[in-house]
């Protein structure tokens, strides 16, 4: 299956004109730790402002795809407020796109080109950046057949994470470590959950696009373990009622945090399970 990551925006830059330039910028989704970076298919064009629409964009997106050594299943954008567009010209492509915050490769390129590109190139303003921020969402609670009877916070090195291609994985996604900054030694948090419908957790998550764990608030005075997916949505996965789970999650923070905001979800149906029904790598971060 071969995914792509899409950002059409304006960037700091401005023509002539004083008009902000526009740039579509694709990259090849890697969705498994061994994946060469490399190696991923990338595709960039700039767009003037008077150009921007969803026919120029098909235009692009057919561009690319003849370029690239395969079309890609599906494309996955952050940008909510471009929805409509990107959606109507991936659309007329022949291409399903999908909000989500599963973006980490184009994350990084956009961030390197923000650093290193962008500011040597004529008509730099950094005071016309664009930044990504909305508001939180409502957390939702779990479908009560997808409750887990258990969770525990664990840990596993960077380097035992790259073991992954070799285990016993029903559903699950994951990304070279080499996107974060971290060594092979370095503990990655994660969230084991135990439940006799492991199977069907894990379909359900599959469908979605998961971004990232956190804990935060989810009412006035509650605390949760919350699952964010898509674009903007957030799934309550445990109210830590009780102060031990209070401090686990706190741990895990703490840990996630240490190792560049990476960590990971996984779903068995018991602790003595030699396989996952569901097995996610993912990372938290801010998009640009």
């Amino acid at each position: 299956m071969a995914v792509w990551e899409l950002d059409f925006y304006s960037r700091p830059l401005l023509d002539d004109g004083g008009k902000k330039r526009w740039e579509l910028l694709l990259c090849e989704s890697p969705l498994t730790v061994e994946r060469d970076l490399t190696s991923l298919f990338r595709y960039s064009a700039f767009c003037r402002s008077t150009e921007v629409n969803s026919v120029w964009l098909r235009q692009q997106l057919e561009a690319a795809i003849a370029q690239a050594p395969a079309s890609p299943d599906r494309i996955r954008f952050f940008r909510r407020q471009m929805n409509n567009m990107i959606v109507k010209a991936c659309d007329e492509a022949g291409l399903s796109a999908t909000p989500s915050r599963r973006t980490l490769a184009l994350s990084h390129w956009l961030q390197e080109r923000l650093a290193s590109v962008y500011p040597k190139m004529p008509g730099y303003s950094p005071s016309a950046s664009s930044s990504v921020g909305y508001p939180p969402s409502t957390p939702q609670p779990l479908p009560d057949a997808l409750r887990g009877d258990r969770w525990t916070v664990l840990s596993l090195t960077a380097q035992a994470l790259q073991d992954m291609p070799d285990w016993d994985v029903q559903f699950g996604e994951a990304f070279p470590l080499a996107l974060a900054n971290i060594a092979p030694e370095v503990p990655v948090p994660g969230l084991m959950i135990f439940s006799p419908r492991a199977t069907a957790l894990g379909a359900w998550m599959s469908g979605l696009e998961l971004a990232f764990l956190s804990v935060e608030p989810t009412q006035v005075g509650a605390l949760g373990l919350l699952l964010h997916t898509g674009a903007s949505d957030a799934w309550i996965l445990a109210n830590l009622n009780e102060e031990s789970a209070r401090q686990e999650a706190a741990a895990f923070e703490r840990m996630k945090q240490a190792a560049d905001n990476i960590h990971f979800i996984g779903i068995q149906t018991s602790a003595d399970s030699q396989s996952f029904a569901g097995f996610w790598l993912l990372q938290e971060r801010d998009l640009a």
